[in-house]
């Protein structure tokens, strides 16, 4: 099944409002079927080798100067050398910062790559044979979910918030356990917390007081440790070593 390509928005615009036979639209959503399981049984397969992990998410475009570059890549080093393995998005920014950081460590590095409209490569700091490509969101996004048991938010755009947002709903649903959520940043984050509770709770109450708790708010490295560290010791767990 060929990928369609458009010159530009207004021709993408104009093939979806374009009336196709209702047979051929309904052919070409069930061979979609067969890349989607493909993607499926692709990461299944893969992720099922690796033991515990941490998703990292956090955004493309910050650079390697950059204060929480940095920072990244020292958390993931030290999640890395307490046993966990780390997953990222595979690609630049954030993500290059994580797989960094846990190239450094003891535990899988792992990038969970998707095919954007701008060009998007794996970094070059992931463990061999753990670099996985999608086409599409909602498959990458199950890899992530089925497969860590931590998720450390980094500063990011629309794409951090929407991964961060799918963790805090599945746990506040119970379609998950309740693993951490950590945001670092208090500068970046604290801002969207306050209107969470003030708006969203208290004003609205379109949330519970008690979802609050599903998320920490953390500067340090070894907050974060901390945080999973203590969790997995709760429950008896243990990291891959």
């Amino acid at each position: 099944m060929s990928k369609e390509t458009y010159n530009n928005e207004d021709e993408r615009i104009q093939a979806g409002l374009t009336q196709k036979p209702w047979n051929e639209i309904r052919s070409n959503d069930s061979w979609a079927i067969f890349k989607i399981m493909s993607e499926f049984v692709n990461g299944f397969e893969t992720m099922a080798k690796i033991g515990p992990c941490v998703s990292i998410f956090g955004s493309a475009r910050t650079k390697p100067d950059d204060k929480y570059y940095l920072l990244t890549e020292e958390i993931a080093e030290k999640i890395a050398n307490s046993g966990y393995g780390v997953i990222t998005g595979g690609g630049p920014g954030i993500m290059e910062a994580g797989n960094k950081g846990a190239s450094r460590g003891t535990a899988p590095s792992v990038g969970l790559n998707i095919e954007l409209p701008f060009e998007q490569h794996f970094n070059p700091y992931i463990s061999h044979n753990f670099n996985l490509n999608f086409d599409y969101f909602f498959v990458r996004k199950t890899m992530f979910v089925k497969y860590s048991q931590g998720f450390v938010v980094m500063p990011g755009g629309f794409g951090t918030l929407d991964e961060m947002f799918e963790a805090v709903t599945l746990i506040q649903t119970k379609k998950i356990a309740r693993f951490p959520i950590i945001l670092v940043g208090t500068e970046f984050w604290g801002g969207l917390m306050d209107w969470i509770k003030t708006v969203m709770i208290e004003r609205y109450h379109n949330a519970s007081p008690e979802d609050l708790n599903l998320v920490k708010l953390v500067d340090t490295a070894d907050e974060v440790v901390e945080i999973i560290d203590k969790f997995y010791k709760k429950y008896s767990l243990s990291p891959n070593f």
